[in-house]
């Protein structure tokens, strides 16, 4: 028998790690419409996505988090010559019809991040590399300021 506070569904125990102890959401019906519940999916896959900007004398690097992603799902841009934008998409795993899901917390969808450079960010020179499930972007300085041009596609090594 679990001890279950009165906020706690019937079936949920206050000792497994796993359950939800509040889940507004579900309390509300929201889970209840597919449409909804896709796009809280999404929204989670793309505020999940964690990224660190550093700027050294040299350069401004970021690095995302992206565990289980290939180079090829991810895509980096530089448009305008002054936004940094970052994207891709964690696909749903294939499972056979016999296989029963008990928790489904990794994300999954496409995310898409954004940074405006600063004017002396050389844009000519962007780098990315993906390892260990971490993609870091290496965008050097220059003295003059960026010229704005159209959308610019940085390959990923890796």
């Amino acid at each position: 028998m679990a001890l279950s506070p009165f906020f706690i569904g019937q079936d949920q125990s206050i000792f497994d790690p796993f359950d939800n102890f509040w889940e507004p959401f579900q309390r509300l019906g929201v889970w209840n419409n597919p449409a909804s519940r896709q796009f809280a999916q999404d929204a989670s896959a793309v505020a999940g996505t964690r990224i660190d900007w550093l700027e050294t004398p040299e350069a401004h690097i970021f690095k995302a988090d992206l565990p289980g992603l290939k180079k090829e799902e991810i895509k980096v841009q530089v448009e305008d010559g002054r936004s940094l934008q970052i994207s891709g998409e964690r696909k749903k795993e294939e499972v056979e019809k016999t296989d029963k899901w008990h928790r489904v917390e990794r994300s999954q969808g496409s995310f898409l991040r954004r940074f405006r450079l600063p004017e002396n960010a050389n844009v000519e020179e962007v780098k990315a590399k993906v390892e260990d499930g971490v993609l870091t972007v290496t965008v050097p300085k220059r003295d003059q300021k960026t010229k704005a041009s159209e959308v610019k596609d940085v390959d990923i090594s890796g």
